[in-house]
């Protein structure tokens, strides 16, 4: 099944749209990209279905160079909204127990990594890319559809509107400074809106408190291209960072990521779990899904190491020990 990738970009009437993007490790602009004129967008960031969009080259995905801008046929618009609908409907053609969250992060095994997908836009804008991933699209990707599923809300405005209301602040599309960029912040803000539960219990294995203290962004500004273009946004990025520093979690420490009953009573599969760190200014290292084996857990992810989504196929208690900056893991849970 071919991925698609679209940028929404609320500006009047116009909407950008962006078929092949290269844009990791250098910020390159979008490929081939299509401007075209449309109805006035309804909500924030939000459009109709109808969105032009160009088909991509058929076969593997690989960095395209720039292309020149052409007008997309309103047909093509289609394919997109197809392929999101398409995983939709086959969810609900699934075994009743089939585990919905996995179902759909199964979907996307070997699409690429590729890192920055949402920094492509001048302005801040609802991007929606399923041809690259990193390990915060890929959850976000997942939980929309899978919220999408549990609501029994098969159209891809439907899945436009979720990802947009735990990608965004309120759901709102406001500057660089509206998107969540902590996860931290996304799980709280996403608790607050019924999206999902952060699991704190029992004690053990959730033996350990994590005190949140985050400020690498406002203190590393020129490592963020929208901080660098945008210097007045780093006083919002420190109010944010203020905000969430001094809370507390409790989390499971990577000594006691065990292959036992308490481990299996406390994470399930499909949950989202997010690897907390001791690196100065930083909340959460790494992202991805549970997925229990015969040997224990493992994770779902999108890759850095191994450039694409794979299941890991060293137990999880396995890969934290390669990593010393990892201390252990929290645990979310889409909500039902």
């Amino acid at each position: 099944m071919k991925r698609y990738i679209i940028t929404i970009l609320c500006i009047g009437a116009w909407l950008l749209v962006c078929p092949m993007q290269s844009c990791a490790n250098g910020g390159n602009s979008p490929s081939n990209t299509l401007t075209l004129t449309d109805s006035p967008s309804t909500g924030s960031g939000a459009v109709d279905s109808g969105t032009a969009v160009a088909e991509p080259a058929e076969g593997k995905t690989t960095p395209a160079s720039i292309g020149t801008p052409t007008v997309a046929e309103p047909a093509e618009a289609k394919m997109v909204a197809e392929f999101i609908e398409g995983l939709l409907k086959q969810s609900s053609k699934q075994p009743s127990k089939t585990n919905v969250p996995l179902f759909f992060a199964r979907q996307f095994l070997d699409v690429p990594y590729v890192a920055h997908t949402l920094e492509v836009n001048d302005e801040e804008a609802l991007v929606i890319n399923t041809r690259e991933l990193d390990c915060t699209t890929l959850v976000e990707t997942v939980t929309a559809l899978t919220l999408c599923a549990y609501r029994q809300e098969f159209s891809f405005q439907a899945y436009k509107q979720a990802l947009q209301a735990m990608r965004y602040r309120n759901g709102v599309i406001d500057c660089y400074p509206s998107r969540i960029h902590y996860f931290t912040d996304w799980i709280v803000e996403n608790t607050k809106a019924g999206i999902v539960t952060e699991i704190q219990q029992p004690n053990p294995p959730f033996t350990q408190i994590q005190t949140v203290k985050v400020n690498y962004m406002s203190q590393h500004p020129r490592s963020y291209k929208a901080l660098r273009e945008h210097p007045e946004f780093v006083s919002e990025i420190a109010d944010m960072e203020q905000r969430i520093s001094g809370s507390k979690f409790r989390y499971i420490p990577k000594s006691e990521i065990k292959n036992t009953p308490a481990m299996r009573e406390a994470v399930h599969d499909g949950d989202i779990i997010a690897i907390t760190c001791n690196k100065p200014g930083l909340d959460i290292a790494h992202l991805g899904f549970a997925v229990w084996r015969n040997d224990g857990l493992h994770l779902l992810n999108a890759s850095q190491l191994h450039k694409k989504v794979v299941e890991e196929p060293m137990t999880l208690y396995q890969y934290l020990q390669k990593h010393p900056s990892h201390t252990g893991i929290r645990i979310i849970r889409i909500n039902k």
